[in-house]
């Protein structure tokens, strides 16, 4: 198993190789820091990762926002 190599932004999607107990494995980053907060899109449960844990876990990256046309 590899690692991917990501640095997480607020609000980027992606999907984990292990499915959530609620059957999803798409989550949205809504922290970040130390520990990055990851919300469920299947049941809205919120946890935390720690980066080395996430970047051994992340599968892909699904979608991530759009910066360029001058959102924050």
């Amino acid at each position: 198993m590899t690692e991917i190599a990501y640095n997480p932004t607020l609000e980027d999607r992606i999907q984990l190789r292990k499915k959530h107990p609620c059957g999803s494995d798409v989550w949205t980053v809504v922290r970040l820091g130390a520990d990055i907060g990851l919300l469920c899109e299947g049941c809205g449960r919120k946890v935390l990762l720690e980066r080395p844990v996430l970047r051994k876990r992340l599968k892909r990256v699904l979608t991530t926002p759009n910066r360029e046309q001058g959102n924050p």
